[in-house]
């Protein structure tokens, strides 16, 4: 991958290069200057004229030259320092006493008529002690004067470089080098990968498509949920076309500075003009496009609106772009501003769903190219068991299978270590049974033998595919369903068993112990949930008849946050709190009457958790005398297969206990399972 792989086309400003780096020799001058300075200081004062030499004299030799008369003249200092000249023209120093240099030695100098001269001790520095003085007062200016001038020079280069930079987008191209991955590694998908297909083959024969008067799409807009392959479908895209590829995040567009977001739009769609045709590619275009404010509104953001409004003249403006087409994806369709979506920007809206089963097994198949499968795996039976699963989860899915079998020094995959990733994946670590008491691990056995008997004895229910007392994560015991289909509708007689489904662990507590417990805590929030869908969203209630009052929220990332202001009345309120209540007994009722019909089955189960811990579908239909249930040959559904916005369901996980916490615990815990597709 390489910023410009080919030289641009003609017109385009060239590409700036790096300066050349300073010559090595620039390093030694501070230590030549350094050496130099030294040098003129210690030889400077040794560059005087010289004096004549001078003969050092002790005092006692100086007065006995005096009493000889060989002293012709004398100059004394005040501070006793002596020099003078000899008769035979020799010059002499010497130091007089000062406690001495009285009276009787000026009598003895004139008693030999010697010239006497007295002086003040010298005070003028010497040349170098001159120089030394100057450096210690003028250096300490110098350097702070030009260590001022490197920061203010240093501190303007990063400015105009970090304003010269701010407006340029932070866009990757594909041009000759572009990513190895291809169509062929996306599986599934076949109708996203068509319509995007399409539009590469547009940019490569446009004159096939100008014959029949066709328009080249603007823009493409790929939605779905994290981890369905948005942006793997754009890398195969650059993978496989043949025209330049401009890629980009839709965050990189909004910075600090005011202005900078339409800057970086402008400079991204001239780029993208100097190499048309091309494919520009915007990830995460929420964080560019997200919804205007009204005027004067609180959560109004000019700044970003400007980016917006940019990116809008743009993609449809007065100057149209022309072999230009926008590729865009996002997982949060609803806070994208309505100009941006109608057609003429972004003419196609293609969404990526959670792959069916089909796709599944041909993801999984991707995914396992480089993993040494034993002959037990069915890749098909794997997907079969990982209904809501995204081809993110399913990449991860084979991965952490690859390690369970790294974890027991194996090399070969097995389906017991698919099993075990699944487990892992959506439960959490799963713990030894010697974590729980003897009376808790009955009081789980029989919570779970319930769960697992209504699930048997209900015909529109999901099937049961495996249930345990091993806890795993928060959860203490799990019940494991699985569907033999794939749902895209959800009919009352599923919903209401469902219910049942749900609330026969808290039934199977009763009817064996006695009494309820704490494990049953997430199971009743999870039927509390899906009831409140029933009334609400799903109009199942003959009270509130065909209404429906969504709860609102992402459409692909869910769990919205619960409405802000009811869209009824406090009497209407009453009548979902009623409606929920009675769905929830009427349930409870109906597991409690399958499992009191049942009991001798209910306990016997109960005992084979206890001596087992897991138990798969066939001991629990064994016990009812019946075969499980198996895939239909025609592997028909309960509505034709058609466009729909309802989710697919997960594996269903009827949890058991919880720890024993007064307060609410995760979703983890309960009936269901963090990925489970509530209809």
């Amino acid at each position: 991958m390489t910023k410009q792989a080919q030289p641009p086309p003609p017109g385009d400003r060239p590409a700036p290069t790096a300066p050349p780096p300073p010559p090595a020799w620039r390093h030694w001058l501070w230590p030549i200057a350094i050496v130099l300075a030294v040098g003129l200081w210690t030889l400077l004062p040794g560059m005087q004229p010289s004096a004549p030499q001078k003969e050092n004299l002790t005092y006692s030799t100086f007065l006995t030259d005096v009493d000889a008369g060989k002293v012709k003249s004398v100059t004394i200092s005040t501070d006793g320092d002596t020099n003078g000249t000899l008769t035979d023209g020799r010059r002499f120093t010497t130091v007089v006493p000062v406690q001495l240099a009285g009276d009787q030695l000026l009598g003895r100098l004139e008693k030999k008529h010697v010239e006497v001269t007295a002086s003040q001790p010298s005070t003028s520095p010497s040349f170098g002690s001159q120089i030394l003085a100057w450096v210690l007062l003028l250096g300490p200016i110098v350097l702070i004067f030009w260590f001022w001038r490197r920061l203010s020079k240093g501190g303007a280069a990063q400015m105009t470089g970090a304003l010269g930079g701010v407006g340029k987008s932070r866009v990757k191209v594909f041009d000759a080098e572009r990513p190895e991955t291809t169509f062929a590694d996306v599986a599934g998908y076949a109708g996203a990968k068509s319509e995007i297909a399409e539009v590469v083959d547009f940019l490569r024969r446009p004159e096939r498509y100008r014959r029949a008067g066709a328009m080249a799409p603007r823009g493409v807009l790929m939605v779905g949920p994290p981890g369905t392959g948005k942006t793997l479908l754009a890398r195969a895209v650059a993978g496989e076309a043949e025209v330049p590829f401009l890629s980009v995040v839709g965050s990189s567009f909004v910075e600090m500075f005011v202005g900078v977001g339409a800057a970086r739009v402008r400079d991204l769609f001239a780029e993208a003009r100097k190499r048309a045709p091309v494919i520009v590619f915007v990830d995460e275009i929420d964080a560019l496009g997200g919804r205007r404010g009204a005027a004067g509104g609180v959560v109004s953001n000019d700044e970003r609106e400007q980016t917006l409004n940019q990116l809008l003249a743009e993609m449809d403006g007065f100057e149209a772009a022309e072999g230009i087409v926008v590729l865009a994806a996002t997982n949060r369709p609803e806070l994208l501003d309505p100009a941006l979506l109608r057609p003429g920007r972004f003419d196609r809206q293609v969404t990526i769903p959670l792959p069916t089963l089909a796709e599944r097994a041909a993801i999984l198949s991707v995914h396992c190219q480089d993993k040494r499968l034993g002959k037990d795996v069915d890749l098909e039976t794997v997907a079969r068991g990982t209904p809501g699963f995204s081809g993110a989860d399913l990449a991860n899915l084979a991965n952490e299978a690859a390690i369970v079998a790294v974890r027991e020094d194996r090399e070969e995959v097995s389906a017991d270590d698919f099993d075990t990733a699944r487990d892992r994946i959506l439960l959490g670590r799963r713990e030894g049974s010697n974590v729980l008491l003897p009376a808790e691990k009955e009081a789980v056995a029989v919570h779970e033998a319930g769960h697992a008997l209504v699930a048997a004895l209900s015909p529109s229910a999901d099937p049961v595919a495996k249930v345990t007392i091993l806890p795993a994560g928060q959860a203490l015991g799990v019940t494991e369903q699985l569907p033999l289909v794939e749902r895209h509708l959800y009919g009352e007689d599923y919903l209401t068993q469902t219910l049942a489904v749900r609330l026969g662990g808290r039934a199977a507590e009763l009817v064996v112990l006695g009494q309820g417990s704490t494990g049953a805590a997430n199971d009743l929030a999870g039927a509390t949930e899906l009831a409140t869908k029933m009334i609400r969203e799903f109009g199942l209630s003959p009270a509130l008849g065909p209404v429906g009052y969504p709860q609102g929220g992402s459409v692909f990332l869910g769990g919205g946050a619960p409405m802000s202001s009811r869209p009824f009345a406090e009497a209407t309120q009453a009548a979902i709190d009623a409606e929920v209540a009675r769905l929830l007994r009427e349930a409870e009722q109906r597991a409690t009457e399958l499992l009191t019909r049942h009991r001798a089955q209910l306990e016997a189960l109960a005992g084979l958790l206890l001596s087992h811990e897991t138990v798969d579908a066939t001991v629990v239909y064994g016990l009812l005398g019946a075969e499980p249930p198996s895939v239909r040959p025609t592997g028909e559904t309960i509505a034709p297969r058609r466009v729909s916005v309802t989710k697919k369901p997960a594996a269903h996980r009827s949890t058991g206990h919880e720890p024993a916490t007064p307060a609410p615990l995760p979703a983890r815990g309960g009936t269901g399972t963090p990925r489970e597709r509530e209809p």
